[in-house]
């Protein structure tokens, strides 16, 4: 048993990865219709500008984020689904066991695979980085909430 952590998920989640991940979700939503006319790209178009729009004010001084985008939980879990799709997907070793809750993970994978599996999760994207906790006494570290 081993746990995975996506560190920092909702202020590291890429833009372009984000949007795709949203428009995939429209694309394929058949009562998108009912809830607005706006198309799936002028969705993701707008998405798009919020997430590129991200000013904060400290101590009087106005900032622009430059790097990852602060995400809601709903637009991280878009991303971090079709993330993990793709990583397990390209996988050499496939965990037997991925189960997820926002950015953490409980997984089984055979020990010899850990570190190559978390090498892997790494490669994925340069802002996406992961973290391992590896049982100990036939438990692992979760938070419950």
């Amino acid at each position: 048993m081993v746990s995975f952590d996506v560190e920092s998920l909702f202020t590291n989640a890429p833009i372009e990865g984000a949007v795709k991940a949203a428009f995939c979700k429209l694309e394929n939503d058949p009562g998108l219709a009912d809830c607005t006319n706006l198309t799936p790209t002028q969705n993701a178009d707008l998405l798009n500008f919020v997430l590129r729009s991200m000013y904060f004010q400290y101590n009087g001084l106005i900032y622009e984020q430059k790097d990852g985008a602060a995400v809601s939980a709903v637009i991280a879990n878009l991303y971090i689904e079709e993330f993990e799709e793709l990583a397990i997907a390209t996988a050499t070793y496939k965990p037997k066991i991925w189960k997820r809750y926002v950015d953490d993970t409980f997984t089984v994978l055979g020990t010899d695979y850990l570190d190559g599996f978390l090498q892997h999760l790494n490669s994925q994207q340069s802002t996406i980085r992961f973290t391992m906790e590896i049982e100990k006494d036939n438990t692992i570290p979760l938070v419950v909430i």
